[in-house]
């Protein structure tokens, strides 16, 4: 198939429009239990965290899923699934559909996660190694300080200052302990970063439209026609460019969209190859 032209067709299918309901309640939770007066994070419980955070809870790899940064996070979403995500549940009923829309997002966070996990791997490793030596002699606990300051930005005005000033004074425990503190508040913020965002799962539903409708034309700003296939490779190239660039400051979830976008697509070719009705 490679040109979508649709007979009985519902604008708005069921999963496409609970998926639409329920991200829109999350998003106005999410907006309602936030600032310095509640005590309840719901990011803390529903996010996605890190596997070596405290805060990371298994259920959190469906949940993420629901939450969104912003109106331009969760619109443009939303948007990619009511377009894309009705087409492929026309197709295959609804069941099948959120099957799909959800392994697709399982998926993307197992494998955003195995790349978040060899990301931090130097940071769990050089901060180890300053716990060590907590209880060590102030040389080699300054020594730590001083190797962790140097690899990461935590943030010290003056660091090059700092590292001569511990250098010269590690005996100092008054010294050792407020640099030890600001250290770890880094580290906490950093191991307990969270992922939110539909993205994964809707890149799997992108990555099944483009393989099932290469040909069909989407509109660019609805004004420019460029076929499905080309717009699928041109943004996960993109995608695929940006996570392995890896870029200070990125804060988009790269491996996530590429992943769901993966995950999306080996679904869709293995049911096209036991159930080749469902696709013609």
């Amino acid at each position: 198939m490679t040109e979508f032209r649709p007979s009985r067709f519902e604008i708005l299918p069921t999963i496409v429009k609970n998926l639409l309901i329920i991200n829109g309640l999350f998003f106005l939770a999410q907006n309602t239990f936030k600032g310095p007066s509640v005590s309840f994070n719901i990011e803390d419980v529903l996010a996605l965290h890190a596997w070596q955070s405290d805060l990371f809870k298994p259920w959190q790899l469906i949940t993420h899923m629901f939450l969104h940064g912003d109106l331009g996070h969760i619109f443009g979403n939303m948007f990619a699934l009511w377009m894309f995500g009705s087409v492929l549940e026309n197709l295959w009923g609804s069941k099948r559909f959120l099957t799909f829309y959800l392994i697709c997002g399982l998926g993307a966070a197992l494998i955003h996660l195995l790349f978040l996990s060899y990301e931090l791997m130097p940071l769990l490793r050089d901060y180890t190694a300053i716990f060590q030596q907590r209880t060590g002699s102030g040389e080699y606990q300054a020594d730590a300080l001083i190797n962790f300051i140097s690899k990461n930005n935590v943030g010290f005005a003056h660091r090059d200052d700092l590292i001569s000033f511990i250098r010269e004074n590690p005996n100092s425990p008054e010294l050792m302990n407020k640099v030890f503190e600001q250290i770890t508040a880094y580290y906490q913020n950093r191991i307990n970063t969270s992922t939110i965002g539909a993205s994964g799962a809707v890149f799997g539903v992108l990555a099944a439209f483009v393989y099932l409708f290469p040909n069909t034309y989407l509109y660019i700003y609805f004004l420019i026609p460029v076929k499905a296939k080309w717009i699928g490779l041109l943004y996960f190239g993109y995608e695929l460019f940006f996570a392995l660039k890896n870029s200070a400051g990125d804060n988009v979830a790269r491996w996530a969209h590429i992943g769901g976008a993966i995950v999306g697509l080996l679904i869709v070719i293995t049911w096209n190859k036991s159930n080749k009705k469902t696709f013609y």
